[in-house]
C-alpha cells in the first residue's frame, strides 16, 4: 500500500496530464476541421454553376496580388530617378 503523499502526487500527476491532453484534442479537432474541403464538397455538384464558382475562385486570387501591391504601396510609381544628377539645374 502506498502511503497517502505518493496517492496525491499521482493524482496531480494525472490531472497535470488532462489540459496537455484537451489540448491536443483541440489541435487534432482543429486540423480536421480545416481540412472539410473533403468531407463537406466546396463546390456545386452541377457543372455549369461549378465552371461559375471556379472562374471566381481563380478571379479572387489572381486579384490577390494587385491587393498586396497596393497595401504596401508597391504600386505607386517611383519618383527617384534612372540616374544621378549633380543636383544642377539643366
Amino acid at each position: 500500500m502506498r502511503p497517502v503523499s505518493q496517492k496525491r502526487r499521482t493524482l496531480a500527476g494525472s490531472r497535470a496530464l488532462r489540459p496537455r491532453a484537451w489540448l491536443l484534442c483541440l489541435l487534432a479537432l482543429g486540423t480536421i476541421g480545416s481540412s472539410t474541403g473533403c468531407l463537406i464538397p466546396m463546390y456545386s455538384a452541377d457543372p455549369a454553376r461549378r465552371a461559375q464558382q471556379l472562374l471566381y475562385t481563380s478571379e479572387d486570387l489572381r486579384t490577390l496580388l494587385d491587393e498586396w501591391e497596393r497595401v504596401w504601396f508597391l504600386d505607386s510609381p517611383s519618383h527617384m530617378k534612372p540616374y544621378r544628377t549633380s543636383g544642377l539645374v539643366l
